[in-house]
């Protein structure tokens, strides 16, 4: 898919994310905008999966480590065609099979997850069995910043460095940000890439909303041999909606009405731009 596409796309997965939280009154809104542009690209080029067939036994594997940030993973899912995208607006909702963490009878979705910290040891778990099976499938798994805080990551991470599970990819939500405030204030993960270096993971540091880098970073991970690869985006929180952007305050908030209104409209923006870039 070309790059114009995929912005497309990101933005189409935005909206769902700005959708759903408000119809919810609820969820995480910001964390799910900064990993927009990752969400896309996962299920619209990188990964081997079929919306058809979403238990086929040579799929990509993902793993939401940071599991609060569904919305971002449901809007993905829906506009690749594993789930109606009416469905989006059920989130959260009696009933509905899209609540607020990941769950396996989700079409599309390969662990459950919301504890964080865990969702890495299950990534990593999954890769070793691929390995051992001798299967060519891969694992890919995505973390918040905020996140690296969890001790149990670093035992994953140590676990998949010494397996040298280069069939597993770590990507890392640089938003900067986190429930609390700044990450760096509350309890800081920083050098984030020489962490895993030292746990022997291939680093690769890339801008978390420039698809021409995501598809350099995805690239050289695959041709990674001998160790897992880490790839650390740097993102924006709320990125894409003008008044969620850098703020903090939209960790866990959903939009009220007027807000919605806002955000739609900047969403609405970048659609008559991307159709003017594509004249």
């Amino acid at each position: 898919m070309d790059n114009l596409e995929l912005k497309k796309q990101a933005n189409n997965v935005r909206k769902g994310i700005v959708t759903s939280t408000h119809a919810a009154k609820a969820g995480h809104p910001g964390g799910s905008l900064s990993a927009a542009d990752v969400f896309t690209f996962l299920y619209f080029e990188e990964m081997n999966i079929d919306p058809k067939n979403p238990e086929k036994e040579d799929r990509d594997r993902f793993v939401l480590s940071k599991g609060h940030t569904a919305p971002g993973l449901y809007a993905a899912l829906a506009y690749r065609g594993f789930f109606p995208v009416e469905d989006l607006t059920t989130l959260r909702k009696l009933g509905s099979y899209l609540q607020g963490h990941p769950n396996m009878h989700i079409p599309g979705v390969d662990m459950a997850s919301g504890s964080l910290g865990q969702g890495i040891s299950a990534a990593a778990g999954m890769a070793l069995g691929g390995k051992l099976g001798k299967e060519k499938f891969r694992v890919y798994t995505l973390l918040g910043d905020g996140e690296l805080e969890e001790g149990q990551v670093w035992e994953a991470a140590m676990f998949a460095g010494f397996r040298k599970l280069d069939n597993l990819c770590v990507i890392v939500d640089n938003n900067g940000l986190q429930i609390d405030g700044p990450i760096d204030e509350v309890c800081s993960p920083y050098p984030i890439d020489k962490k895993f270096e030292a746990f022997n993971f291939h680093v690769i540091n890339v801008d978390a909303h420039d698809f021409d880098a995501l598809r350099s970073a995805f690239r050289e991970a695959r041709e990674t041999k001998g160790m897992p690869t880490c790839i650390v985006m740097h993102s924006l929180k709320g990125k894409g909606v003008s008044f969620m952007e850098g703020s903090v305050d939209w960790h866990g908030k959903a939009p009220n009405d007027e807000e919605y209104a806002v955000a739609m409209a900047d969403l609405a923006k970048i659609d008559e731009e991307l159709e003017k870039e594509g004249r």
